[in-house]
């Protein structure tokens, strides 16, 4: 099993100098690395696509207990059509090319719990702009504008959402549990462990009254992996 090596938080100002891309220059590049411009561009085109006022961003994953943006309002929030699997490989923040992570992401069928981060409107580029620089660095997602449920307000609401792109090629796809169990307990990348990921999210879901019992059962089944190495 990989030990754990001290690792970075990723925080906004880290994003802003630049640290990703030092990241992946280190690693000597990243297959399918977006450009500048084609960041700018997608979260400009999701911005003028966005509804009035204040925007909302659902977070299902790491954006739950580490957005990196400035939130003016955290709900409990439900996305239906959608639910969250392990089924983003990933070479390089929590794992390495040698012995790569897996990642969550959203992919069609069921529902999903999660939050609704509301971003001031007034800042929402700047914000877009540190958001889309951390999510699309090759494109692995399909950000695209959804309609959620929001806790305490009666009406849907429009968030913008990080679905997986069933196109990319370091989509997954349906793997069975023990492989997934297998890779979250192997995995080391320059952010951390992959199992931190598993247990901070599960953590963060379960402090807003959440529990996912897939990612409750994949959690048992990686320590149970860690013990049986130990």
């Amino acid at each position: 099993m990989s030990h754990r090596r001290p690792s970075v938080v990723l925080t906004r100002d880290s994003i802003k100098n630049g640290f990703i891309d030092k990241m992946i220059d280190a690693r000597g590049g990243y297959p399918g690395r977006w450009t500048e411009q084609q960041i700018v561009d997608c979260y400009r085109k999701l911005l003028a696509e966005a509804p009035p006022g204040d925007v909302w961003v659902f977070g299902y994953g790491s954006l739950i207990w580490n957005p990196c943006v400035h939130v003016a309002e955290m709900k409990r929030a439900r996305l239906y059509g959608y639910h969250r699997r392990f089924c983003l490989w990933t070479h390089l923040g929590r794992g390495s090319p040698e012995c790569p992570g897996l990642m969550l992401g959203l992919v069609p069928g069921g529902a999903c719990a999660g939050v609704a981060l509301r971003i001031e409107r007034a800042i929402a580029e700047a914000e877009f702009d540190i958001l889309f620089r951390r999510e699309m660095v090759s494109g692995s997602y399909d950000p695209r504008w959804v309609t959620v449920q929001i806790d305490g307000i009666d009406k849907p609401q429009k968030a913008l959402c990080f679905l997986m792109n069933r196109a990319h090629e370091r989509y997954a796809g349906r793997l069975a549990d023990a492989t997934v169990a297998d890779a979250i307990a192997k995995a080391v990348g320059p952010l951390g462990a992959c199992r931190d990921y598993l247990e901070q999210t599960v953590a963060a879901l379960e402090a807003l009254g959440i529990h996912d019992r897939p990612l409750a059962r994949m959690q048992k089944m990686v320590k149970e992996r860690l013990a049986a190495a130990a």
